[in-house]
C-alpha cells in the first residue's frame, strides 16, 4: 500500500495514537502522519502509508485551514480549554459583526506569536512544557506564522453569563497556534480569553469531505478496501510545481541521478518530477551546481515495471 489515508482524527487520541492504530490497520510499519493535532482538537489528519511516508515533511508544510473558538471572560495557562484558569474578567458588553470583523482582518498576513508555554519548543535543551510542569521561569521564543485568510462565522456568536464566544475560519502557515491567536484576539478586545473548540477542515488539498472515521477504516479493512481510498501522492504535494519528463529521462531519474536543469520554468524548489502522471520523485535545483538538479525523493513503488 503506498498513498494517502485521509483519517477524521476524533477527539482523545494523540496523532501518534492514531499512527499506532493505522499501522495495526495497514500491516506495514511504514505509516506517518502529517501535522500534530492535540488530543483535544479534532479534525483532517492524512495519514501517509507506505512511499507516501516520504513526502510526509512536504504534506506537513502545507496550509492548513481551522474552524476555532474564541470565549472571553477567562485565560488559562495552556491557552485552551484544557487549562487552569488564571486570568477571569466578566464580560460586561457584547461586540457586534463589524466589531468582531474589523478585530480578526488585522490578523490577516504575517503575524508574530509569542509560543505557548505548554509546547514541546525546546529553549536551552529543554521543552517548554518542561518549564512549565516546573513552574521555572523561561523567556519564550516569538515565531513569525502567516495567515491567509481570517472570517468571522456570523452564527456561532453566543452571549453567556459573564462569557461571549465566537467562532472564526482560518487558513494559515505551518506552526501557526491556533490558541495563541484565540488568546490574541481577545486581548484585542480587551479581555482574558482561550480557544474553547478546534476543527482542522483541510490540510493542503485534502478536506474534510474526503476523510473517513476509525470506524470507516476499520470496515474497509475487513472487506480488504482500504488500498481502493487511498488519496494518491500527488494529492499531498500539488503545492510543489511538477516537471514531466520523458521515458529517457524517466529511467534516470528513478535510479536517483542528477539531471540538467530543465528548460521549462520552475516555480518552486523543491518540485515533483512525473512521467505519464506517475510521480517519480521530488527534485531541487543543485544547491552549489545551478545548471544541475538532484533527487531528495525517489519512489520506488513500481520497482517491478522498471
Amino acid at each position: 500500500m503506498n498513498g494517502i489515508l485521509p483519517l477524521w482524527k476524533p477527539i482523545g487520541p494523540t496523532s501518534h495514537d492514531c499512527v499506532i492504530q493505522m499501522r495495526k490497520l495497514c500491516h506495514t510499519k511504514k505509516v506517518g502522519h502529517t501535522g500534530t493535532l492535540d488530543p483535544a482538537v479534532e479534525g483532517v489528519l492524512p495519514i501517509c502509508i507506505g512511499e507516501a511516508t516520504k513526502i510526509v515533511p512536504y504534506l506537513t508544510d502545507t496550509t492548513k485551514t481551522y474552524i476555532g473558538e474564541v470565549t472571553l471572560g477567562y485565560a488559562t495557562d495552556t491557552e485552551d480549554q484544557t487549562g487552569t484558569v488564571t486570568e477571569e474578567k466578566s464580560v460586561g458588553e457584547t461586540f457586534d459583526i463589524s466589531t468582531l470583523e474589523a478585530v480578526l482582518a488585522t490578523f490577516t498576513g504575517e503575524i508574530s506569536q509569542v509560543v505557548p508555554l505548554y509546547s514541546a519548543v525546546r529553549v536551552d535543551g529543554k521543552k517548554l512544557y518542561e518549564y512549565a510542569r516546573m513552574n521555572e521561569p523561561v523567556i519564550r521564543p516569538e515565531r513569525e506564522v502567516t495567515i491567509k485568510s481570517i472570517k468571522l462565522l456570523e452564527d456561532t456568536i453566543k452571549v453567556e453569563e459573564n462569557l461571549f464566544r465566537f467562532s472564526f475560519e482560518a487558513t494559515c502557515s505551518k506552526g501557526t497556534y491556533m490558541r495563541t491567536l484565540c488568546v490574541d484576539i481577545g486581548k484585542k478586545l480587551g479581555y482574558p480569553a482561550h480557544m474553547s473548540r478546534l476543527v482542522r477542515t483541510e490540510t493542503g488539498n485534502i478536506t474534510a469531505a474526503q476523510t473517513f472515521t476509525f470506524e470507516q477504516l476499520k470496515e474497509k479493512s475487513e472487506l480488504g478496501q482500504l488500498e481502493e481510498i487511498l488519496l494518491p501522492m500527488q494529492q499531498g504535494i500539488q503545492h510543489l510545481d511538477v516537471y514531466h519528463v520523458e521515458e529517457h529521462l524517466a529511467k534516470r531519474v528513478w535510479q536517483g541521478q542528477k539531471l540538467a536543469l530543465p528548460d521549462q520554468e520552475i516555480k518552486t524548489d523543491p518540485f515533483r518530477v512525473e512521467y505519464q502522471d506517475e510521480l517519480l520523485a521530488i527534485y531541487q535545483i543543485h544547491p552549489s551546481k545551478v545548471e544541475e538538479i538532484k533527487p531528495v525523493r525517489v519512489f520506488r513503488y513500481n520497482q517491478e515495471s522498471r
